[in-house]
């Protein structure tokens, strides 16, 4: 879970580095089963970490330091 602001920048620049390969990979991978297949991790990966953002920012930063 993502603990502070510092961790919420981190992921969000992850996830923009992860969607990048993904487009990347659309633009160059020919055939259409290497492509998903490719591109099925980074989009786990992605929806991971988006679940990680939104539930950090479910949290109201009060609440965040009630938890530590």
């Amino acid at each position: 879970m993502i603990q502070n602001d510092i961790e919420l920048q981190t992921t969000l620049e992850r996830i923009a580095r992860f969607q990048q390969q993904v487009v990347h990979l659309r633009k160059v991978e020919t055939n259409p089963t290497n492509y998903r297949l490719s591109a099925s991790g980074f989009l786990a990966e992605i929806d991971r970490m988006q679940l990680d953002v939104r539930e950090y920012l479910t949290l109201h930063p009060s609440d965040l330091k009630k938890g530590a």
